[in-house]
């Protein structure tokens, strides 16, 4: 990349002496493990640095020109998505899906504990996959597609990702059938389930402190009712 080139600038930090874990070094361990074929953000270069009691870190991305499909992970107003589009998003998570990690979207204590604690629901046997831990609309581009935000990827229960992204579509149904017709082989089965249990229990936990989840709240209890 030529030296006046776009770019885009991120800038971390934690206070000195706690920076590390997964959300800090997500962005560089996905530079570094996932493949160029998952469309994405290249990052560039990063540096770290102490100041006044914080530990801080910069990373310096591609400029993508794209703009997301949402700028709020819950999408409140219908889009168009090609079949393109669609078949680039299953090559991406299937291709993410392989890569071998040791980092973890979802904690197996946190699903065990959890899960049954907002759904009622006792999870069974967890299936594990690579996923990306965070796939809303927000954090998709379209057209091309690019996938957003690396902080949390890692391994998680089959379907979390396909779940994470049809309960974010919930306010406009032609489009979260879409994603059920589309994700099929893992939502509704039982090999998913727990993925998608897993999916309705981050969105139910953090209703009572983010706005845009509590107002997604009911919606996602309706589901539940589906996988009981």
């Amino acid at each position: 990349m030529a030296a006046d080139s776009p770019a885009w600038l991120r800038l971390v930090s934690d206070p000195e002496g706690k920076a590390g874990g997964k959300l800090w070094e997500g962005p560089r361990e996905a530079e570094r493990l996932v493949p160029p074929a998952v469309p994405r953000p290249r990052l560039i270069d990063l540096v770290d640095w102490p100041a006044d009691g914080w530990d801080y870190r910069a990373e310096l991305y591609e400029y993508v020109t794209t703009p997301p499909v949402s700028r709020s992970p819950v999408l409140h107003h219908s889009v168009e998505l090609s079949d393109t589009w669609w078949h680039n998003l299953h090559q991406a998570l299937d291709r993410l899906s392989r890569v071998p990690t040791s980092r973890e979207a979802v904690r197996e204590q946190y699903i065990r504990r959890r899960v049954p604690e907002y759904t009622g629901i006792t999870p069974g046997e967890i299936a594990w996959t690579t996923g990306h831990g965070d796939l809303h609309w927000a954090n998709l581009t379209s057209p091309p597609l690019s996938l957003l935000d690396w902080e949390g990827w890692g391994a998680a229960p089959v379907g979390h990702d396909a779940a994470t992204l049809y309960l974010h579509s919930l306010p406009i149904p032609d489009l979260a059938e879409r994603v059920r017709v589309e994700f099929a082989h893992v939502l509704g089965t039982p090999t998913g389930r727990v993925g998608e249990l897993t999916a309705c229990t981050e969105i139910l936990q953090a209703a009572a402190r983010v706005p845009f989840y509590s107002d997604l709240a009911d919606s996602v209890r309706q589901h539940l009712d589906h996988l009981s």
